[in-house]
């Protein structure tokens, strides 16, 4: 199928397929004319990397797990370092989530300090 197909056939747009492409992600053939040709497993697989870029995985992840995907989900098979893969990507979503709720606080304590300033008596 033309890349116009798969665009329609996964909600992807063109521009993401190609980029997905230029990551290593996807493989199309080349026909003839020089167009994009794509399997019908590649339905498949942009349903997969989507459902991992959901989780927060990148690019270079997804292509070093893609390999490892099964299904819509996608599941995964266990493949070398592929645990290793996902927790230190976990460890690192944790460290951003911690520095997130830091300057959450930080930012309600500035507004609480500046509130009460303003309702003090003057």
């Amino acid at each position: 199928m033309l890349i116009g197909e798969l665009s329609k056939r996964t909600g992807v747009n063109t521009h993401q397929l190609r980029y997905y492409e230029a990551q290593g992600l996807l493989e199309p053939r080349r026909g003839a004319n020089g167009y994009r040709e794509y399997a019908d497993d590649a339905v498949l697989t942009v349903a997969q990397i989507r459902r991992l870029l959901e989780a927060g995985l990148s690019t270079e992840e997804i292509e070093f797990l893609l390999p490892c995907a099964t299904g819509t989900a996608p599941d995964l098979e266990p493949c070398p370092e592929l645990l290793v893969t996902l927790r230190t990507r976990l460890r690192g979503l944790d460290e951003h989530i911690d520095t997130l709720v830091r300057s959450r606080q930080a930012l309600h304590d500035y507004i609480d300090a500046t509130e009460r300033r303003l309702s003090a008596p003057a």
